[in-house]
């Protein structure tokens, strides 16, 4: 197997439904700019919250890695 370099990036998606539509998101995101995505990792869920104390959006922080070329 040849010799492979990746690089990984940090995104933040968001949804006002759930944390798997934030993370999805942000990948379906990703794959419009970046070609031989990989894999991602999410590596931390949050919630903002409004003034009123309800869920304004799930936030997913996901790594994303893709082959480097170049």
């Amino acid at each position: 197997m040849p010799e492979s370099v990746y690089k990984v990036i940090e995104l933040v998606g968001t949804s006002p439904d759930s944390w798997e539509k934030a993370a999805e998101s942000a990948i379906t995101r990703a794959a419009k700019s970046l070609r031989d995505l990989r894999i991602a990792e999410v590596s931390t869920l949050d919630l903002q919250i409004n003034d009123e104390g309800k869920i304004e959006a799930y936030r997913a922080k996901v790594k994303v890695s893709f082959k480097f070329e170049g």
